[in-house]
């Protein structure tokens, strides 16, 4: 109940159009990891971590953003969606808002970082892996501290205060994104998309 309703609308827009995006690029051959990552994100994002006034989670959007691209923007629609339904998270209203706040800096995250990850060095991957992990944190309370900043002069204090909290998860989420692309690239590198890469080198 804290967003501004032209806010809530703009998200809904945006997110129609992200899913849209997402669902035209999508390999249908793919669809199983966009499952599995979709999967992840409702876990990770499940458990919460109590800090000072508010609670913090894992997100994950920068590896997913990493692996999918556009595809981001449907994988964590359905998964924000069973959280509302099974667990009230975020609820209904704010689903369209919450949707491109996270999507939004994983796809980013993909244009950014994708090159990178894809490198033959290992320890260089591994870097662009953290940056597309604390990145897309960093974009995700960053849009979330505007959606608040939005909706009125009384949240822009929990606007600053929502971008205070998340620091620590930035830095979490670089050192998990980091070690992710460091395994996937040694079991399965083809979840990132970075074999066709290897092979046109």
């Amino acid at each position: 109940g804290a967003l501004a309703a032209p806010v809530l609308a703009a998200g809904v827009v945006l997110s129609v159009v992200g899913v849209a995006i997402g669902l035209k690029k999508l390999d249908y051959d793919h669809l199983p990891q966009v499952g599995v990552l979709s999967a992840a994100f409702f876990v990770a994002s499940y458990i919460h971590l109590p800090l000072g006034f508010s609670s913090v989670h894992l997100i994950l959007n920068g590896l997913i953003g990493l692996a999918l691209g556009w595809a981001a923007f449907p994988a964590l629609l359905v998964a924000l969606l069973l959280q509302a339904v099974f667990f009230g998270f975020g609820g209904f209203v704010v689903l369209g808002v919450n949707t491109f706040n996270i999507a939004l800096p994983a796809v980013l995250m993909y244009y950014v970082c994708h090159r990178g990850i894809s490198a033959p060095n290992t320890n260089l991957a591994a870097i662009w892996g953290a940056i597309g992990g604390a990145g897309a944190i960093l974009l995700t309370t960053l849009l979330v501290a505007g959606s608040l900043a939005l909706s009125g002069e009384a949240f822009v204090l929990a606007a600053q205060a929502t971008v205070l909290a998340h620091i620590p998860i930035m830095i979490l989420e670089g050192f998990v994104t980091g070690a992710a692309v460091l395994l996937i690239r040694q079991v399965k590198p083809e979840l990132l998309r970075i074999s066709e890469d290897w092979d046109d080198t």
